[in-house]
């Protein structure tokens, strides 16, 4: 920060995989960036310094931990890393941000107003859950409760075991399908007698050997204690509740990005609240700000693709400060 202007070169917003590895990035660049990790809030369900992998237990799927590593524990690794390099860690949220002119203005919600060159947002996506009480507290224990099937089904604990999914439409049958390659059975649970999905997702699920549709039911409570153990079910024609034995649930309604701080910035958004990008980069509409991961990615949603977007939004960064004079 210029100590004459106090003025940031480089503030992240956002503290998942994108934006620890954007800070390590900037860091190394002697952009000395500030990184605002939030706090914990419950506002679409919850979101945790750190990302949806601190709703993770085993990661499998990241190149570097042959032997898997925790959500949390990686995370953490993350932040030693970018604050190895000099990175500054604020635990709070920006509540709004002002675009309008440079330098920027971000708005923490403790008050504070924090000038910045260019700002790099990684807030990430969260998952949509079902809202019930055993769901979130198996899912935060590693209790068989996930909202990733790619991220978390091919964990030892779902093979050869029942397992079932929430949702009817196209996440949930990608979702579904995947299971199908190690689970015994894979239920879908919808609440309405016909999917969303397209009909290539749907044909493609039911047309596994292990696949079943288990039509006009919602889960009403998530049964067991270290584990889940089953799931308690309401028909939604006929209210009759019934229970129905598995070993993993995966909720696959939806996620939300966390864009509502982006209010009124000017920040060009999709019908679904993500982050528009400009030519396949991490450019959006606003000279100056940058977007990575899940809240700029609705198709892929996996921590090494979001760590390989906080890259390039770092290198974009740097390039565009250069670029503009700022050293």
């Amino acid at each position: 920060m210029s100590a004459a202007q106090g003025v940031h070169k480089v503030v992240i917003i956002g503290s998942g995989p994108a934006g620890w590895t954007a800070a390590i990035y900037a860091a190394r660049a002697q952009l000395h960036p500030v990184v605002y990790t939030g706090v914990p809030k419950q506002d679409p369900g919850p979101v945790l310094p750190g990302g949806q992998l601190m709703l993770t237990t085993e990661v499998e799927n990241y190149p570097g931990f042959p032997h898997g590593v925790m959500g949390p524990e990686m995370m953490g690794l993350f932040q030693q890393q970018a604050e190895r390099f000099g990175t500054r860690v604020i635990a709070e949220d920006i509540a709004r941000c002002d675009f309008s002119r440079r330098p920027f203005e971000l708005h923490a919600a403790n008050g504070d107003v924090i000038k910045t060159n260019s700002v790099i947002i990684a807030t990430g996506a969260v998952a949509n859950w079902l809202g019930l009480k055993n769901e979130m507290r198996l899912a935060t224990i590693g209790g068989g409760v996930s909202a990733c099937a790619v991220c978390d089904g091919a964990l030892p604990a779902f093979r050869d075991q029942p397992l079932a999914v929430v949702g009817g439409g196209d996440t949930a049958m990608e979702e579904a399908t995947y299971l199908t390659k190690f689970a015994s059975t894979v239920y879908v649970i919808h609440r309405r007698d016909s999917f969303r999905a397209s009909k290539v997702m749907q044909a493609r699920f039911m047309g596994r050997h292990n696949a079943k549709v288990l039509w006009n039911k919602a889960v009403v409570d998530v049964l067991g204690d270290e584990k889940i153990t089953g799931v308690e079910l309401k028909d939604t024609v006929t209210g009759e509740v019934s229970r129905l034995d598995v070993k993993g649930l995966f909720i696959a309604i939806g996620h939300t990005p966390a864009t509502k701080f982006l209010k009124g910035s000017g920040v060009e958004l999709d019908e679904s609240g993500y982050i528009l990008l400009r030519h396949r980069n991490s450019y959006t509409n606003i000279p100056g700000v940058f977007a990575a991961g899940d809240v700029a990615d609705s198709a892929y949603r996996q921590a090494v693709t979001a760590s390989g977007m906080g890259c390039m939004a770092a290198l974009d960064a740097e390039r565009w400060l250069a670029a503009e004079g700022v050293h």
